[in-house]
């Protein structure tokens, strides 16, 4: 009779430690990942950057083919060929843009988060930010179009 009793405990011993095991592993993921709200403002943060690197190059590549900047980003839109995200993914804003001399420009959005807090490698080639109105001072720079596009 001992021996069915010591198989039970055995197995007592072997679920409980699973329960352990588990509870540490969810209580682990928590405190790593972000919760869903952080982390969708996370990727509407990165969603903004590429918004922005995307009009930056084709900034560059209008520099390279006109030798002046457009006045707009509207503008820039109506471009043969060009394809662009001019709206913040969040509010539905248009990006904000500013010419501020005969190659440099200025490029703004809201963003959510501050960079400082990132702990991955999407945030170089100075488009680190805060949390709020952000602005980067950009040149255009001479560029070749892909031939693909």
């Amino acid at each position: 009779m001992k021996t069915p009793r010591r198989a039970m405990s055995v197995r007592a011993v072997i679920a409980i430690s699973l329960v352990v095991a588990v509870a540490a592993v969810v209580i682990v993921g928590v405190i790593l990942l972000d919760s869903p709200a952080q982390e969708r403002l996370r990727r509407l943060d990165e969603r903004r950057v590429d918004d922005l690197r995307s009009i930056s190059a084709e900034l560059d590549f209008y520099w390279t083919h006109a030798r002046t900047l457009p006045s707009s980003l509207e503008e820039l839109a109506d471009e043969p060929g060009v394809f662009l995200e001019l709206y913040d993914p969040e509010t539905g804003q248009l990006y904000e843009y500013r010419v501020l001399g005969s190659n440099t420009y200025e490029l703004c959005a809201h963003f959510s988060r501050d960079t400082a807090e990132e702990r991955n490698r999407f945030y170089r080639e100075n488009w680190s930010h805060g949390p709020g109105r952000q602005c980067f001072e950009l040149e255009a720079q001479d560029v070749e179009r892909p031939l693909e596009r």
